[in-house]
């Protein structure tokens, strides 16, 4: 087994990885219409993998445990996370199609996302190693783009080895309340926390969701994140003030930053400030993994802007 070798935090994301198939358009088409697109990209992608290099690009030690297709597509997936530094020895290659995102972006930085799971669909439980992979890392990050019954697989093994739990409950479903119990930090955005909570004001779908999981981060967009734990007073951190390009991906590139943060010992505040930095920079050019900035980029804008805000 290949495990990390770089000196910073080590992280294990299991995840989907997909080939994010964009277009760009002056405007999103309504329903039964035909626009006129300027660009089109194929971009490695998928939350899985776009938290991967998030991650490994702002430091950390990552292992990516999923699957590809035998497809084109598949070597290409691989090939961007190898690229990235991240350890790709337990993602899985497996007969038929990689996972693909039809991603449609508009000139207000505005993204809509049909997914199709491909070789994702296949990761419903862990290869013989993945426990291993998991227990030799300070966090396990998730999503919901893959199988229930592998995201719980990967919670369950983190629980049992004492490793942290972050999960980014998107594309919103119900939760399972093994789910929940197993979750340490829960990374919504506010349409997710307001679908899974009922309520439409982030404060209180903050609290609502301290029943359920110990700490949780809501992402704002424009208007930064809303952190609360419980025995805390939540706070607010504002986003940097930038012009989005295009948002795809700047929730993943948030949460990557943030798991390197909390890797390193940061507080919450600052962490939270550093991954705002991360999410500033990939939302201010195109695509998804391919906008995601290097350490010293986070480092450089976080900086200037507390500079800025003496």
């Amino acid at each position: 087994m290949t495990l990390p070798v770089s000196g910073g935090p080590a992280i294990a994301v299991l995840g989907s990885t997909n080939m994010d198939l964009v277009a760009y358009t002056r405007t999103a088409p309504r329903r039964g219409e035909t626009v006129s697109g300027r660009e089109f990209r194929t971009v490695p992608g998928g939350k899985g993998t776009n938290q991967a290099i998030a991650a490994a690009r702002a430091g950390g030690a990552v292992t990516m445990i999923g699957a590809v297709g035998d497809d084109d597509f598949g070597p290409r997936l691989r090939a961007a996370l190898d690229g990235a530094g991240v350890d790709t020895a337990a993602l899985r290659t497996v007969r038929g199609p990689s996972g693909i995102a039809h991603i449609l972006v508009d000139d207000d930085g505005g993204n809509s996302i049909v997914v199709v799971p491909g070789a994702n669909g296949t990761v419903t439980s862990l290869a013989p190693g993945d426990e291993e992979r998991i227990a030799a890392a300070g966090a396990l990050l998730m999503q919901l783009e893959l199988p229930m019954e592998g995201v719980l697989a990967g919670a369950r093994a983190a629980r049992a080895r004492g490793v942290r739990t972050i999960l980014t409950p998107a594309p919103a479903q119900p939760l399972p309340d093994e789910l929940l119990a197993l979750t340490d930090l829960l990374v919504p955005n506010e349409h997710e926390a307001a679908a899974l909570t009922g309520h439409q004001v982030p404060r209180r779908a903050a609290l609502a969701f301290l029943d359920v999981v110990p700490e949780v981060v809501i992402t704002l967009g424009e208007a930064g994140s809303l952190h609360a734990a419980r025995g805390e007073e939540p706070f607010t951190v504002p986003a940097l003030p930038v012009r989005a390009v295009d948002t795809t991906a700047a929730g993943d590139t948030f949460v990557g930053a943030l798991a390197v943060a909390a890797g390193e010992g940061r507080p919450m505040v600052d962490g939270l400030r550093w991954a705002a930095a991360a999410a500033a920079h990939a939302v201010q050019r195109p695509g998804a993994s391919s906008s995601m900035p290097t350490r010293e980029e986070i480092d450089t804008l976080h900086a200037t802007h507390l500079q800025e805000a003496l």
